[in-house]
Formats: C-alpha cells, sequence, structure tokens
C-alpha cells in the first residue's frame, strides 16, 4: 500500500489481526485523529502534529455497529502513514462526529421512555403547540410520541414562576409512578417539573428516588438539559434526551473498548450541535447535544477556512450519502438557534442554525402519480445506489450522475469501489419508462429535482431570514457536494463558489479545529432599563460562576479559557425572542443602549422593522464557555510551477443540457492542480474523495490554501 497525504485503503475489508500487529518505527510524532462516521463512509482525517502534515483517508461505514469502521479507519490509516506507519498509543487526540444520536430519533429506534411530571400536566407532550410546519394541512402528521400516555405519570407538586413552592413534592406519588414504569419494563425516564429552572429541587429529589427503585435506569433531567421557559420545548427535549441515551450510552460503552483494544489510549470527544467537542461522560448524560454532530463539524471547518480566505460570508452546503445540511455564516459568525426542531421534535438546546434536507447521493427517484420525485428515502450504505451492485434496483441521485457521464464510468475512490455503469444505466430507463420519457431526459430530471429540493433548503436560512444568496460564497463540501454545487450555485445566482482542498472529509477535519465548549443559560425575564442593571449582572455572576466549575471540570488552562456572553430580547408582547451579543467592558447606561442597538439591528434583519416605541424586554441571560485546543492550520502553498494542462489525465464525454447534449470535457486530477493554475469548463476535476463538476462559461482557479474557486 502506497503512502498517501490523501488518501489509501479506502474500502478493503478490515482484519482484526491488524490491530495486533503493527509495529511502528517510531512512536515520538504525535498525533491528532478526526473521524466522522456517516451513513455510507467513515472519514478519517490524521494530523501529524510533528510534521504539520495532514493525511485523509475513507473506509467503508459499518451500519450495524459504527465502531468497528471507527476501528478500521484509524488503524488502517495509522498503518498507511510514511516511515513504516504510527502507533496507535501515539495518538493524542481523538475527535468523533456521530449520527447515532440522529440515527435513532429519525428511525425510531431509541428507547422506550417514561415520563414524570407535575400533576395536570402529562399531557403537554401531546398537545403542543399551535404551530405546525404546514399550518392550513387536513392531514398533518405528527412524529411519533417518544413517551406514549401510558408511561406518562403525574405527581403531586407545584412550584409557582417566582420559586414559591406552593404545593410540596408528594414523594409517595413519585414512587408509584416509578414502580409502574419499571413493571412496564421502562428504562429511561424523563423528569420534567413546572418552574424547575427557577428552582430545582423538586426535580433532583424525583431523581433520588428514580435511582432508588432503578438503579440502572437512564434518567434525564430538565433543569440539567433545558434550564429555560416555556415547558412543551423543555419537556420535548428532556424526553428526546431521555429516548437517546441508553442507544448513546450503548455505542460509546462499545467505542472506548475498541479503541482500547486497538491501541487508542487518547479520550474521545464527540462533536455537539453547537460546533464545539464534549467528552464521552457528557455525551452519555446529554446525547440530545450531539444530535447535529457530524453537520456541526462541517461548519467548524468551513469556519476555518472562511478565516484563512478572508470569506466571511459564506453558505455552507454539504451533501453525503443521505441528506444535504446547509448553513449561513454571516461576518464570520455562524447563524446560531437556540431552540431548532429537529424531525419533527421541538428541541431547546444551543444548536449552529443548520437546515437539513433528504437529497443526497443516495436519495432514491421514483414516481408519484405521474411526477418525478426524489428523496428523502435513500439506499444509504447498504444496498448503496444501483451502481454498488450489491443489490438495489432503484435509481439514485449517484446513477443520474453515472448516466450522465459526470462521474467515472469503471470505479470510485481512486480504483478502490468499482461501479456498473451498466446497471445504473439500466434503472434509469425503467425510470425513464415508467414517465415516458428519454433515458437522458430522466437522468437529467433526477438532477434537476435534486437540484430545486437543494435550492429550497438554502433560501431556508437565507432569503427567508433576510439574507440574499447572492453576497454570499458558497462552499460546498461533502462527497456529493462539488459535483452538484456549479448548478445549485446558478440556480441560486450565486456568483462565486469554493470547493475545499479535501471536500468529502471536511466534517472529518471539523473535528481538529472544534474548541470544547459549553452553553449556560438562565432564565431572567426583566425589562431592560437602568433598574435592571443590578438583576443582569447578579444573574450573569451566576452563570460565571457554572462556567469556571465546568474549566476546571474539563481541566482547561486558564489561558485557554473564553466567555462569550449573550441576551435573549424581546419586544414587550412579543412571543418569541433574538439572541444579541452582550459587549465586553460595557456597564451602565453604555451596556443598555449597546443592547438595545444590537437588538434593533436583528429585529431590522429578521422583520424589516424597528418598533421603536416599544419597551425591550430580556428574557434569558446566556454564557458560552470555550476551552480553546490547538488545531490544525489551514497550510499555504506556493504557486505551481507546471502548466495546467498537466493536470489533464484524460477526457470524459458528459451530458451538458447547455451544449445541447454529450460534450468532451478535459478530466483533471486534483492532486496535480496549484496555486495559480485556472481551469476552463466544462472540465470535470477527480480527486479520491469527491469530484467536481465545473459548467460552460465558468472557470476554476486554484488558490494558495489549493481551494477550487469557481465563478
Amino acid at each position: 500500500m502506497t503512502p498517501s497525504k490523501i488518501g489509501a485503503n479506502l474500502v478493503e475489508d478490515f482484519n482484526p489481526t491488524v490491530v495486533h500487529i503493527i509495529v511502528a518505527q517510531s512512536a515520538v510524532s504525535r498525533y491528532r485523529i478526526g473521524v466522522d462516521s456517516g451513513g455510507t463512509f467513515t472519514d478519517v482525517c490524521i494530523f501529524d502534529e510533528t510534521k504539520q502534515e495532514m493525511f485523509v483517508w475513507k473506509v467503508s461505514s459499518t451500519p450495524a455497529d459504527p465502531s468497528e469502521g471507527i476501528a478500521n479507519g484509524i488503524v488502517q490509516g495509522l498503518q498507511s502513514l510514511p516511515e513504516g506507519g504510527a502507533r496507535p498509543d501515539a495518538v493524542a487526540y481523538f475527535g468523533h462526529g456521530t449520527t447515532v444520536g440522529t440515527n435513532a430519533l429519525i428511525q425510531g429506534r431509541g428507547a422506550a421512555s417514561g415520563l414524570i411530571t407535575t400533576d395536570g400536566f402529562r399531557d403537554v407532550l401531546e398537545i403542543g403547540r399551535q404551530k405546525r410546519p404546514e399550518l392550513y394541512s387536513l392531514q398533518t402528521v405528527k412524529p411519533p410520541l417518544l413517551a406514549t400516555r401510558d408511561m406518562r405519570k403525574e405527581v403531586r407538586e407545584r412550584v409557582l414562576y417566582d420559586g414559591t413552592i406552593a404545593v410540596p413534592l408528594h414523594e409517595d406519588d413519585v414512587r408509584q409512578a416509578v414502580r409502574e414504569l419499571k413493571e412496564a419494563g421502562i428504562k429511561a425516564i424523563a423528569i420534567c417539573t413546572l418552574f424547575s429552572f427557577v428552582e430545582p429541587g423538586h426535580e433532583k429529589r424525583i431523581r433520588e428516588i428514580v435511582e432508588e427503585e432503578i438503579p440502572d435506569a437512564f434518567i434525564s433531567v430538565s433543569h440539567e438539559i433545558a434550564p429555560e421557559f416555556r415547558e412543551y420545548e423543555r419537556v420535548s427535549t428532556t424526553v428526546v434526551n431521555a429516548y437517546l441515551g441508553p442507544i448513546m450510552r450503548s455505542y460509546l460503552d462499545r467505542l472506548t473498548p475498541r479503541l482500547e483494544a486497538a491501541g487508542v489510549h487518547a479520550e474521545a470527544h464527540l462533536t455537539q450541535s453547537n460546533g464545539g467537542v464534549i467528552s464521552c461522560d457528557t455525551a452519555k448524560k446529554q446525547p440530545v447535544r450531539t444530535v447535529l454532530s457530524g453537520p456541526a463539524a462541517g461548519v467548524t471547518a468551513a469556519l476555518e477556512i472562511g478565516k484563512a480566505t478572508g470569506s466571511n460570508n459564506l453558505i455552507t452546503f454539504d451533501m453525503g450519502g443521505t441528506s444535504s445540511d446547509v448553513s449561513l455564516i454571516d461576518g464570520g459568525k455562524p447563524q446560531m438557534a437556540n431552540d431548532i426542531v429537529v424531525h419533527g421534535y421541538p428541541l431547546k438546546v444551543p444548536m449552529l442554525d443548520i437546515h437539513t434536507v433528504g437529497a443526497g447521493g443516495g436519495s432514491i427517484a421514483y414516481v408519484d402519480n405521474g411526477l418525478l420525485k426524489v428523496g428523502p428515502r435513500s439506499a444509504g450504505a447498504n444496498p448503496g445506489p444501483v451502481c454498488y451492485g450489491l443489490g438495489n434496483e432503484e435509481p439514485t441521485v449517484t446513477d443520474a450522475n453515472i448516466v450522465l457521464g459526470v462521474l467515472n464510468q469503471t470505479h470510485l475512490l481512486n480504483g478502490r469501489m468499482k461501479i456498473d455503469a451498466e446497471a445504473s444505466k439500466r434503472a434509469v430507463a425503467r425510470l425513464a419508462a415508467d414517465l415516458g420519457i428519454d433515458v437522458m431526459d430522466a437522468a437529467q430530471g433526477i438532477i434537476r429535482v435534486v437540484t430545486a429540493n437543494m435550492a429550497k433548503a438554502i433560501r431556508v436560512i437565507s432569503v427567508e431570514r433576510g439574507y440574499d444568496p447572492r453576497d454570499y460564497t458558497m462552499l460546498a463540501f461533502g462527497g456529493a457536494g462539488p459535483i452538484h454545487a456549479a448548478r445549485l450555485a446558478k440556480e441560486l445566482d450565486i456568483p462565486r463558489l469554493m470547493i475545499p482542498k479535501h471536500p468529502g472529509i471536511m466534517c472529518a477535519l471539523g473535528l481538529l479545529q472544534a474548541d470544547l465548549r459549553t452553553n449556560i443559560s438562565l432564565t431572567r425575564m426583566a425589562p431592560l432599563t437602568s433598574a435592571s442593571l443590578s438583576a443582569i449582572d447578579d444573574g450573569f455572576a451566576q452563570l460565571r460562576e457554572r462556567a469556571d466549575a465546568w474549566f476546571e471540570q474539563e481541566k482547561i488552562p486558564a489561558v485557554d479559557r473564553h466567555l462569550r456572553l449573550a441576551m435573549d430580547m424581546r419586544y414587550g408582547g412579543q412571543g418569541y425572542e433574538l439572541t444579541v451579543d452582550r459587549p465586553e467592558g460595557l456597564t451602565g447606561e453604555e451596556l443598555l443602549d449597546a443592547m438595545k442597538a444590537g437588538f434593533e439591528r436583528a429585529h431590522m434583519q429578521l422583520y424589516g422593522y424597528i418598533a421603536a416605541e416599544e419597551p425591550i424586554q430580556i428574557i434569558t441571560l446566556r454564557i458560552e464557555a470555550i476551552g480553546n485546543v490547538p488545531k490544525a492550520e489551514v497550510n499555504s502553498y506556493p504557486t505551481a510551477t507546471t502548466e495546467v494542462k498537466a493536470a489533464v489525465v484524460g477526457e470524459r464525454t458528459v451530458y451538458l443540457p447547455e451544449l445541447g447534449g454529450f460534450t468532451p470535457c478535459p478530466l483533471y486530477d486534483r492532486t496535480l492542480l496549484g496555486p495559480g493554475h485556472v481551469v476552463a469548463g466544462p472540465a470535470v476535476v477527480e480527486q479520491m474523495d469527491s469530484t467536481t463538476l465545473i459548467l460552460p462559461n465558468q472557470s476554476a482557479t486554484v488558490d494558495s490554501q489549493l481551494n477550487l474557486i469557481i465563478e
């Protein structure tokens, strides 16, 4: 196996004996490893801290047990390093992005869960809110209840809005409720009582009783998971956390010994939905924080690329095998959301504002009532697209790209995955017959439909929130992102497109650039006036104490500790808030003026007006505590000394409707392109982890970081 900085040993079967026979020439170098476990491939990024070099690999994912694919990737990647490879005990840091929680939520594979709540409020979870995705639809389908009505138990207790105890906790009620849940076989229990975010004493005592009655139960407590007002979102978040808890705990309990057996002793850190990382212990207790784990790492990597290239306004487009994830970075800051709906379930935890649509390379195309539709159903890793030859007969987006000539007709991943192009053509031909159209029209139709679906997702995070996508650069990554990015940018009139050096492993790269991070909040309702300054200061003092405790718990050196302060505010009478950063160093009236100005800017951006005479109300105080970690820097490279034609390795006939049909296009090897090279479209650029399509009348310039800039 030839060592490579851009990938080797991609999809061979894993030989467990490798774990025991690795003999590296040196264990001096220390390595930081990021592993993103996706539905189709597991991406590995290894950073050599001594040589400041990056190596990337891909291996097949193992959906039945993702930890197996992770061990495969790490062991094979370390073996393939130059100079005889490296020993697993030379790994200093292991970052991991996982879809375990997300998939469990989507597929309904979480634990049977129970809920203990205040007397009279067990149906809050089912009633929800009037707001619905399709308000006027008569056939709205709600997501399955994660705690059915018979598994939601009420206990007598009542805490008022100010923390006053109106009804003491009836412990006999609690014990009876817990025993009923135990008899029903419930091992995941959510606890959510009214106003526990103000006075959590009752929830703490309920937890103690649950621990006495069911020692091995997974317990999710609202004042720890979502200590903010709005009971529906709080109870939903707490129940989702309980639902995911046992499966996440089981997964991490398998992952750790598997890595230990492989010789990797570095503690695993998991990506949170807010873009930071947390320890395994925290992830076991609060798995709800990982539901956007993988996509969040991609946004983190995009932020670092944006800093290195001076691109502060980005729309990130991450297209994998199952879905596409999009987000917006404005002025170098990613958009955040403190409450978000994931697959129909409201979650009140801080997350990167990522919008997901079921449009990936494995998305299945089908006919529904005479109309061509694509996704959200996906062929996944197994059987995968028809061209994989693993038994699927329904055409996918990948099959359409093969029929159109965009993808290699014989193999992917530098030859390590064989492709059956004829099988793709037969599958698309069957779809074309059902539609009564030509095969090429059917293939092109699949691409047009999936492009429209992705464009709609980008409009949600841009146009619908007051941002013009034409003012942004699209950063496209994921295995399938660069194939579709040019057409998607054209659909949205986005003038500039960036393809990073390693688009297919961006999320794994982001794991090496993510800081330790936690979000702490305190509901503190008060008017934005000088009379509230002491309450504001007192609230932030409490949050700072909690942040300091977290820094100590995570053993973060003082020099690496940072805090970001913010406040949720609204006009009096409004139902929802806007989060506004609190400037450092300002106090008194200067602070009030700055917060008012920041709120008005945010309100104008989102709603298009300012109600200058309306009083502004503070709702929640927030602190984001950040523990900086060493990062793999984005390297710069010297200008290429060769002609761009030296990177041409062949020619491929691609179906381009802009030019009336099949057109010969030069085929470029991405690894042979250097800074200063300009590739004129139409052209196809291939690399180990992705393929980039450059359309007619477009050109791609290679910048000093080896990004492709398409304009």
